[in-house]
């Protein structure tokens, strides 16, 4: 966006999206935000029009106890948003460039969808008549931080109830979802605000997701069951990587930390923190001064050893020529020592203090196939 000084008039601010949009649009200098929530009355928006350089309409009912309010809200607010903005291009002639939130379901035949399909017409109008940059973004579902559970998201009611490890209910496993995901929603809001075109355009949000209701529902336990297994998902790209980000946003404060087993003897302890799929896992050792630890070498596994605390004396003897090298490291003075299949190896604390190394290896520790076979440097 600019970094002009401009005004940014969201509507809907206090709601899912609108929280999301506002917090992204206060990182930006420049651009100051006001904002139109529920109980204010439409009466008040000539006013914040007439101040706003665009604006983005999120305003609208979902869930209301009397049906009328579809059609009074959706419809009704965003008519009275058009007329202001209509007023302004005519009495001064400056365009307010706006987006509509709208939803897939402007296409269906029933109270909310018929809402949204006005609202859409409104803003349709407004820059036929005009030629007021307007978009208008038919959205599927949104999910991400900050949405109500139990309300119209399932992703958020999934997430909510099984961070606090309370039942989820899933009619139809087969039951298809598209999703979008509210960062890539506010990233195309801002991409719009950048660039507006004269007249009316059609937004669009990518990457969508399509997912059932099944995949969905065991991916996010999956999420819930790393904390225990210490397997993680590969929450690194893609719908994986979102939904990871919207669960470990459900955690209540009280399970923000979660232990892991920690294994102790006289030499030290050793912790495993984290273990991969398919690119193993990582773990930390303590050693006393003078202690030794290792003694043993790897026919395939590999590891990466970086002491973080204290001096170490790491030695490795092949096991063929008998060929020795020793390395010394410490914590002041990062440096990662590879182990090397073929060279039995070790690792002896020679500081004053406890030594702290971490430690990652290519695979899974499996006590069956440990790959690792003692034998002393």
């Amino acid at each position: 966006m600019n970094t002009t000084t401009r005004r940014v008039l969201v509507t809907g601010a206090q709601g899912f999206i609108g929280k999301n949009l506002v917090v992204r649009l206060g990182e930006l200098p420049g651009v100051a935000v006001s904002t139109f929530v529920r109980g204010d009355p439409p009466v008040a928006l000539p006013a914040l029009v007439a101040q706003a350089d665009a604006v983005v309409h999120l305003a609208g009912e979902n869930r209301p106890l009397d049906e009328g309010a579809f059609a009074a809200v959706n419809t009704g607010l965003t008519v009275a948003l058009c007329e202001a903005i209509a007023h302004k291009v005519r009495t001064t002639g400056v365009r307010v460039p706006l987006l509509l939130a709208s939803s897939a379901q402007a296409e269906r035949d029933n109270p909310y969808g018929r809402s949204k399909r006005a609202a859409e017409q409104a803003v349709a109008a407004l820059a036929d008549a005009t030629g007021n940059p307007c978009t208008v973004f038919r959205l599927p579902g949104v999910f991400g931080k900050w949405c109500r559970p139990n309300y119209n998201s399932v992703v958020a009611t999934f997430c909510h109830n099984l961070a606090r490890g309370l039942p989820i209910q899933v009619n139809d496993p087969s039951a298809s979802v598209r999703l979008v995901y509210v960062d890539d929603v506010v990233a195309a809001f801002m991409a719009a605000l950048e660039a507006p075109a004269a007249g009316l355009s059609q937004g669009v949000v990518q990457p969508e997701y399509g997912v059932t209701l099944g995949d969905l529902a065991a991916q996010i336990r999956a999420f819930n069951d790393c904390r225990t297994s210490l397997q993680t998902e590969r929450v690194g790209t893609g719908l994986v990587r979102a939904l990871y980000a919207t669960y470990v946003s459900y955690l209540p404060p009280e399970k923000f930390a979660y232990e892991v087993p920690q294994h102790a003897d006289p030499r030290g302890v050793f912790v495993e923190v984290l273990k991969t799929a398919d690119s193993g896992q990582f773990s930390y050792f303590t050693a006393h001064p003078g202690i030794t630890r290792g003694g043993h070498y790897h026919h395939t596994k590999t590891e990466k050893f970086l002491v973080i605390k204290g001096e170490a004396l790491f030695k490795f003897r092949h096991l063929v020529t008998g060929e020795l090298v020793e390395l010394h490291t410490r914590g002041d003075k990062p440096q990662v020592v590879d182990t090397i299949p073929g060279w039995a190896h070790d690792i002896t604390n020679v500081g004053q203090d406890e030594m702290i190394v971490m430690l990652w290896a290519n695979e899974n520790f499996d006590r069956l196939k440990p790959d690792t076979v003692a034998s002393k440097v």
